[in-house]
């Protein structure tokens, strides 16, 4: 028998503890110190690789709460909104109005009828995974279509003269733009209005969705508050629990359940936990920055000897999956800076709706600092069938920059006038306007620093084949 202690224990057993406190362990054994050490350095391993891979689910749900404090609600109400800097959102423009059309597929597949018209429209699941491409890129081409919007699990085929998408989330974002054609802002907006959306087979108690002008309401649909702290990780949890799980991301999943975030669980990490998912986040955000806006890749650069940039790097299709792997730096530079993607929306090609560059330095690979002025001529003509523009961006929230001059863009629909006959038109940027260039010039605050997107809509051969070049952004003051 074994001998019993005062405290009701064996004596061997409180021998055994002792002796394993604080002793070696035999060849082959991690000691406790050694253990736990290892545990935290794995566990800060795979937090900071989830952060990465996940951002764009946690980015993606922020936009569907930002939408919601507004007042925009899946499947109930529908927003129209004149982008504006206090519309804090990553990348967002003001080229062009947005009607952001959120849907909840729980119920069954829902239908998109596109009315014929210069729109621009993506599908994409709460995860920023690729559903449609419609209206202009999409496969009617601009000239209307009735597009089958499929829910995760759907094992029905896609009606006969219906687009089908199919989705990995039940929560899926619609965005429309719709181009303002020859300047007419109102009735671009108002063709936003003419989309429909119903459910694919009858529904009792449907009711056709209403929509609410959000311009004058400020907004913000991007992830910023919650990049580098706990936040991040009670978003994803969220996601994690109220989705399937991505297929592809099986693995990630368990590494997740690793660190206390699973389907079906709580998050209730202890303050141990919490203190390394933080810390996490922290490095998963540097990096992602980093691999962002300072990017090594030499596929980045668009021109020879120049600092222009594509916004994004290629990628195959709108999930930036490879034959053979999945092009994490693609999709990391994308998701820190923006929304969304689609097989359309960066062709480059004469099919292309939009091209969008990067510039981020200027012509002495200097980062473009708010304090500082600066000015980018354009030659002329810019191969864009339709217009072109140059976006400001705070370098901190990826969002337009706000200042007390209230505008973040310049655009060749509503800012330069007649320039036909012209070899080129400078644009400014700095903190002060320069002398006589008011009216083409944005403000930057000098707290920060700031990026632009140069984009062209309807580009031509010309913006694809070299023969026509931005110069780079040159420093001034």
């Amino acid at each position: 028998m074994l001998e019993t202690s005062a405290q009701g224990g064996s004596v061997v057993s409180d021998q055994s503890a002792q002796r394993v406190a604080g002793a070696r362990p035999p060849a082959g054994f991690p000691g406790a110190d050694d253990a736990a050490e290892v545990h935290r350095d794995a566990d800060f391993n795979r937090a900071v690789q989830a952060y990465r891979l996940f951002y764009p689910s946690v980015s993606g749900l922020a936009i569907f709460k930002g939408n919601a404090a507004v007042g925009v609600l899946p499947n109930e109400v529908f927003g129209l909104l004149e982008t504006r800097p206090e519309h804090v959102g990553l990348t967002l423009n003001s080229d062009t109005p947005y009607g952001p059309v959120l849907l909840d597929l729980r119920d069954g597949p829902l239908v998109i009828e596109m009315p014929p018209g210069p729109l621009i429209c993506i599908a994409m699941d709460v995860n920023q995974r690729w559903v449609a491409d419609m209206g202009l890129p999409g496969p009617d081409a601009g000239n209307g279509g009735l597009h089958a919007i499929l829910p995760p699990g759907y094992d029905g085929p896609v009606p006969e003269g219906y687009h089908g998408g199919r989705s990995t989330a039940y929560r899926v974002l619609v965005g429309i733009r719709s181009l303002p054609v020859g300047g007419d802002l109102k009735a671009a907006t108002e063709r936003i209005t003419t989309v429909r959306v119903y459910p694919l087979h009858e529904r009792p108690g449907w009711r056709e969705p209403r929509w609410l002008d959000v311009t004058d309401k400020p907004q913000d649909t991007s992830p910023v508050r919650l990049e580098g702290n706990l936040g991040f990780w009670q978003a994803l949890h969220e996601v994690v629990d109220t989705e399937p799980p991505l297929e592809a991301f099986r693995p990630a999943y368990g590494e997740l359940a690793a660190l206390g975030i699973a389907k079906g669980r709580p998050f209730a990490p202890d303050a141990s936990r919490r203190e390394l998912l933080e810390r996490a986040a922290q490095a998963g955000l540097a990096q992602l920055r980093a691999q962002s806006f300072a990017d090594r890749r030499p596929d980045r650069t668009v021109w020879p000897g120049r600092h222009w940039e594509w916004a994004a790097l290629r990628f195959e299709n709108g999930d930036f999956e490879r034959a053979d792997s999945l092009d994490t730096e693609a999709r990391e530079k994308w998701f820190y800076q923006a929304i969304g993607a689609s097989p359309a929306m960066f062709r480059r090609d004469i099919h292309a709706g939009s091209l969008y560059w990067l510039g981020l330095r200027d012509a002495a690979g200097a980062y473009l600092d708010g304090s500082r002025g600066y000015r980018l001529t354009v030659p002329l003509p810019v191969p864009a069938k339709l217009f072109w523009s140059a976006t400001v961006y705070d370098a901190r929230t990826r969002s337009q920059v706000q200042s007390e001059q209230g505008r973040a863009v310049l655009s060749s629909l509503f800012d330069f006038g007649d320039t036909s006959g012209l070899g080129s038109i400078d644009l400014y940027f700095g903190p002060t306007p320069p002398g006589g260039q008011g009216g083409r010039w944005i403000q930057t605050r000098p707290d920060a620093g700031w990026f632009t997107y140069f984009r062209i809509y309807g580009p031509g051969p010309a913006a694809f084949d070299g023969s026509w070049q931005l110069p780079d952004i040159e420093l001034v003051t």
